[in-house]
């Protein structure tokens, strides 16, 4: 079947068949060929277009026809991407940006102004609570935190001027999960958008707009890339909010993303289904071994029935429980470092959702920036560890901590 593939403000709709599963989605959507009859999807590397005609130049850029025009907000391989993804997640459009910070950006500062106000759960990236707390609060956008498991607590918080909630389920790194059913019920009748972070799970895991929420975002740099290789983002919602307002926003503010990256991405999804449901079987086997090591006082883990909201992660992540596991091991700060210094295997890196395991504390590095009391209040002790398990043999995962869990 040949497929025509849609510019990122066009709604995907029924491009594709409904029967159509994620793994074939993620193998088949965004795909058109050119006249050489390429088998695998060709890179656009060109800052821009050239038209036919003077007159086909004005009706582009006057929006009377479609096609390319600069590859800050049209690129045939960033728009792959997004077809692409739009279809695994469900939703009508996508838009790309440089990086999964710019994607959480882009639907702020495309729907939010001045005076209006934002409610978010506490146990945030620690760069997204930067975000909202030092630059749009510059704005006048005011951010109140809640926990993420208490919907009166949501409930609570919300005014007249709250235009946005904003969550990540499941959070990092403490892989709490928010009940986002429950908060698109709070958004009905309101005039806030319900914006859900789906970087750990993916669609391959859960899809937040089956659930409620108006617009999803992804740091694609993480399992939507899977090997650590390049840093994109991207947005996923509906037609008028994320085809319409964010897409404008990225025409005119430009934080783009490359076409060699957007390549990257798309050829990644391939093999998203297959590379996730390898992840959680490995990270529920890691979860379920660090319990009984001695030294470890607390593992979070979704799939763990010990887990708080074991059974909400297990209604709204049909696709399992994902790839990250936290500990709290005895000995504060100290005695995470000595672990983690002792692993030989592991990558010591911040990144995660690559084929490598790498093994980072959250205190000193991902949530740094944010303050002492804030940390506490998500819930990032001193002796918090964050392991993002790869594709590497598990007993040799499981080898690699030991010598630091007898230490």
């Amino acid at each position: 079947m040949r497929l025509r593939l849609q510019t990122m403000t066009e709604p995907i709709m029924s491009q594709f068949p409904e029967t159509w599963q994620l793994a074939t989605r993620g193998v088949r959507a965004g795909t058109e060929r050119t006249p050489a009859g390429e088998h695998s999807e060709p890179v656009y590397m060109t800052s821009s277009f050239a038209f036919d005609s003077a007159e086909q130049a004005a009706a582009r850029f006057a929006g009377e026809e479609t096609g390319n025009i600069y590859s800050r907000f049209s690129n045939p391989t960033v728009d792959a991407f997004c077809t692409r993804l739009a279809s695994m997640e469900g939703g009508e459009c996508c838009v790309a940006t440089g990086s999964g910070m710019a994607a959480t950006l882009a639907i702020c500062l495309a729907t939010l102004q001045s005076g209006d106000h934002i409610v978010a759960a506490h146990s945030l990236f620690g760069s997204t609570i930067g975000l909202f707390n030092n630059y749009l609060s510059k704005l006048g956008i005011e951010t109140t935190f809640v926990a993420p498991d208490d919907i009166d607590g949501w409930r609570a918080a919300m005014r007249r001027e709250t235009r946005m909630l904003f969550v990540e389920t499941p959070s990092n790194p403490l892989t709490e999960i928010v009940d986002m059913a429950a908060l698109a019920e709070l958004c009905q009748g309101t005039d806030a958008l319900f914006v859900v972070d789906n970087c750990f799970c993916t669609p391959a895991l859960q899809r937040p707009l089956e659930f409620g929420a108006d617009v999803v975002i992804h740091s694609a740099t993480k399992y939507l890339d899977g090997q650590g290789r390049a840093v994109g983002g991207a947005v996923i919602g509906d037609a008028d909010i994320v085809g319409n307002r964010v897409f404008r926003f990225l025409r005119t503010c430009g934080p783009s993303m490359s076409p060699f990256n957007a390549w990257i991405f798309h050829k990644a999804l391939e093999t998203l289904d297959v590379r996730m449901a390898a992840h959680c079987r490995s990270a529920q086997s890691i979860a379920e071994w660090l319990v009984e090591q001695p030294g470890v006082e607390h593992v979070y883990f979704p799939g763990l029935p010990s887990h708080a909201q074991y059974r909400l992660a297990a209604r709204q992540q049909p696709g399992g429980f994902g790839g990250i596991v936290s500990f709290r091991v005895s000995g504060g700060r100290e005695g995470a470092f000595r672990l983690i210094n002792t692993t030989q295997m592991l990558s010591i890196t911040a990144n995660l959702g690559d084929t490598r395991s790498t093994i980072v504390h959250p205190a000193s590095t991902t949530h740094a920036r944010i303050s002492a009391a804030e940390r506490e209040r998500a819930g990032i002790s001193e002796g918090l560890i964050r392991i993002s398990v790869g594709l590497e043999a598990v007993d040799d995962i499981k080898a690699d901590l030991s010598a630091g869990l007898r230490g």
